[in-house]
Order: C-alpha cells, then structure tokens, then sequence
C-alpha cells in the first residue's frame, strides 16, 4: 500500500469508498448512516488544498481508502477515516492515521482529535486501541464543540458520541 495527498481525479471513488464503507452501519441499526451522502466534491476539494486529504493505494493503482481532516486549536482533526470494504481488517486504516499524525509532527501540532460514535467496534474502541482517549466534558475545547454542534446539527446525535485524542 502506498499513501500519497489525494488528487482531484480522485474524488469519484472517494465518494464510491465512503457509500461502499457505509453500508456497514446498516448490521448495528444505524441506517440514517448508510444512507448520508458522501462528500462533495467541492468538500473534498477544500481538504484537498489544505493538504489534508490522503488516500491509500494498492499495488495496482485502486485508492483503497482515504482520511481528511484540518487543524484545529494546535492540533490536526481527523473529519474522517474511510476504507473500502475490500481493504478493510488490513491495517488500512490504521497506517492512514499513523500517515496524518506523520503530517501533524511536520506541522508542530501537539496531537490528533476526532469525533466518533461511542457504541459502534469500529469507531471509539478501534480508537482507543490506536492510543487515543475518551476527552472529559472539561476537556473538550471550544473548537470541537464547534465540530460536534455540526454534527448534532446534521443528526448524529442519535447515537452517543465522544470526542478523542492522541498526543504526539
């Protein structure tokens, strides 16, 4: 597997990887999920040109999956973590996060944030496995507030979620 910052020709199977990698969500009842679109390609494109947009490549040229994200209050925030079910259970994943806070120590920040559901394996669990931690109420800062009022706005409030974070 191979990692490189995403291209524009990219975003088609971005989108592809995200509806495919959804579907998943569907076996824990959270439908709602499977069926959000996926990004934009103006959305992608924003990360894109921050350079926080990197896929993972197989041999063959297929991006497998990809992780976006942006800096907020110091540190870089994953918005998102994705891998096409045909890659996943390899370490995809796993080696895109270790490939954004690789970026983030090139950047000086101090750590990586993320917001994800509480209840669902392969989200806070497979999280903390990566050595991230559930943040307090108090420590969450004014900046993921902002995210998760997002997030409540667009319905994911349904399902418990927690914001997390992993020093570098």
């Amino acid at each position: 597997m191979k990692f490189r910052l995403a291209e524009p020709a990219d975003f088609p199977r971005l989108q592809d990887i995200e509806t495919a990698a959804g579907e998943i969500f569907r076996t824990v009842g959270m439908d709602a999920i499977a069926d959000d679109a996926p990004f934009t390609t103006a959305e992608l494109e924003r990360y894109r040109r921050a350079g926080h947009a990197w896929v993972a490549v197989e041999d063959d040229g297929t991006v497998a999956a990809y992780l976006v994200g942006e800096v907020v209050e110091g540190a870089f925030h994953i918005e998102q973590v994705t891998v096409h079910p045909d890659a996943a259970r390899r370490g995809v994943g796993r080696a895109l996060v270790a490939c954004a806070a690789d970026c983030a120590r090139d950047q000086d920040l101090a750590a990586l944030t993320l917001t994800t559901f509480t209840d669902v394996p392969w989200n806070a669990p497979y999280y903390e496995r990566l050595g991230f931690h559930r943040l307090t109420e108090a420590e969450i800062t004014p900046g993921l507030r902002r995210i998760r009022a997002a997030e409540a706005e667009h319905g994911l409030d349904r399902w418990a979620r927690v914001c997390m974070r992993r020093e570098l």
